[in-house]
């Protein structure tokens, strides 16, 4: 019998909604229960997102580890659940990516799940050059410094160690690691995520300038703006 060959897996960064706090930096402007329902409107865009994608494996990363129970009443039929483990984020993506190149998938992504209207093209595009052998290391530049998206070939420890996480040289740190390590590394195209008030503002033109957009977060978003409208008009 000849072995299976796994797909490249893309794993989603995900925090359990209402059992961990999602999207601070969105207070004021949000409540914390509008935030925890934006959060869930980004996380199952996402999955249904990845879950239509041609010849990956789906699996949610997600946090917090005792909190699987909920997130698999959350996500799609198919996807491996794993618990993300370790101190910090660095430590969280090695050992998610570690964890999968030691099940044989030929590459491993791991995404966010806070840049809501991010082409899936850009994925496709990261595992083609991951199982091409024509990168060691693909990452997803974001406009604040950090990046949406890496993906590996083999497992690398060192890659997200000494990062300063949460700052805007997450990514220039990363690449200074990467040219260190003797990595052949790639750089998809820059998007954004939605951390701040001005985040969602951008979002929000963007969604309302499409007509159209990931169905939860493009209702959810739409619905906060025409709030804030008639409150505006009392």
């Amino acid at each position: 019998m000849e072995p299976v060959t796994l797909r490249p897996a893309v794993a989603v960064m995900a925090k359990v909604p209402g059992l961990a706090p999602v999207k601070s930096r969105l207070s004021p402007a949000l409540s914390p229960n509008q935030a925890t329902e934006l959060y869930r409107c980004f996380l199952l865009d996402r999955l249904d997102a990845v879950a239509a994608l041609p010849a990956v494996s789906g699996v949610v990363a997600y946090s917090p580890p005792e909190a699987g129970a909920a997130m698999r009443a959350l996500a799609p039929p198919g996807f491996r659940l794993l618990p993300q483990e370790g101190d910090d984020l660095g430590e969280r993506l090695s050992n998610v990516m570690r964890g999968l190149l030691a099940d044989d998938h030929p590459a491993v992504l791991a995404i966010d799940s806070d840049s809501p209207t991010l082409p899936m093209a850009h994925v496709l595009e990261a595992a083609r050059l991951l199982t091409d052998q024509a990168a060691d290391v693909v990452l997803g530049p974001c406009d604040d410094g950090g990046y949406y998206l890496i993906g590996l070939r083999t497992a690398q420890p060192a890659l997200f160690r000494g990062i300063p996480w949460s700052t805007s040289a997450v990514l220039a740190a990363t690449l200074t690691v990467a040219r260190r390590l003797g990595l052949r590394a790639h750089l998809l195209p820059t998007w954004f995520d939605v951390d701040t008030d001005a985040d969602l503002t951008r979002l929000h033109a963007e969604l309302t300038a499409q007509g159209a957009g990931p169905a939860r977060t493009f209702a959810f978003v739409a619905g906060l703006y025409r709030s804030v409208s008639r409150d505006g008009d009392d």
